[in-house]
């Protein structure tokens, strides 16, 4: 996947759980189980701007582009 989720990191960071923040941004903790396992389709930007906010990041912090289009993460390797 082009896109990393580093959420756990920040997570650990600011020594907070998953379930709290759940609780602050509102969502389940089986949706945020999801983004953090970047397994997530897609995440509104209000989810985001929540999630940010509650961890005082920027969205760079939380998603990182690995530089290969989508769906070509075996032809980067191989090249």
């Amino acid at each position: 996947m082009a896109i990393h989720i580093h959420l756990e990191d920040i997570l650990k960071d600011r020594k907070m759980t998953s379930k709290e923040l759940c609780a602050l941004v509102g969502i389940t903790e089986a949706n945020l189980s999801i983004l953090r396992s970047g397994k997530a389709k897609g995440v509104r930007f209000g989810t985001i701007n929540k999630i940010c906010w509650h961890l005082n990041c920027d969205v760079g912090d939380i998603l990182k582009f690995d530089g290969n289009p989508e769906g070509n993460d075996d032809e980067a390797q191989n090249d």
